[in-house]
């Protein structure tokens, strides 16, 4: 895992092999925030980081000057190695082990952005309950936009607040904006 812009440009992380993670793909990472730079400045934007996992995400965001940043990881292990590399990285990077459904169910603090990465065998419906839960529960500030990372071989166009998809080699990108 690299991260591919800002302070730490170019920095390698080595993920402990016993997690169970899947991390988003340098290609598509770059696809994504190229973009997010068009419509946010990064040092200006709050990021909710949704199963979370090695936190390859919030670091793009940290090392690009983001500053109010949540990660959450149900998995002990991921929510460790997030605080560990924030720490050594000097990012401030809360991190919260939680279920991500409870968590959407009881948090109030809105985002502007809200990236979620769950498992690709989730089923359908259990996509489209995380763009249900943020939107019922009005968690993206005005112009916020979800993103749910999928598999290319899974369909949620049909989700309210849907706009549109970016693909990059087996993953998709879903944006949902408010």
């Amino acid at each position: 895992m690299r991260i591919i812009s800002g302070i730490y440009k170019g920095k390698r992380l080595q993920a402990p092999k016993k997690l169970p993670v899947r991390p988003t793909t340098d290609m598509a990472k770059e696809g994504l925030f190229n973009i997010l730079n068009h419509h946010y400045s990064f040092s200006q934007v709050t990021l909710l980081d949704l199963f979370a996992g090695t936190g390859n995400i919030s670091y793009e965001f940290a090392s690009r000057g983001s500053q109010q940043i949540t990660a959450i990881d149900a998995h002990y292990g991921c929510v460790g190695y997030i605080k560990s590399i924030s720490k050594e990285l000097d990012f401030s990077i809360e991190t919260i082990k939680s279920d991500v459904y409870s968590y959407l169910e009881k948090v109030k603090r809105k985002s502007d952005i809200i990236f979620a990465d769950p498992p690709y065998d989730f089923t359908t419906e259990q996509f489209k309950k995380i763009a249900q839960l943020v939107f019922e529960n009005d968690l993206l500030n005005d112009n916020g936009v979800l993103i749910i990372e999928h598999s290319k071989h899974t369909k949620i166009e049909d989700t309210p607040n849907f706009s549109n998809s970016r693909k990059y080699g087996g993953s998709v990108f879903s944006f949902f904006w408010k």
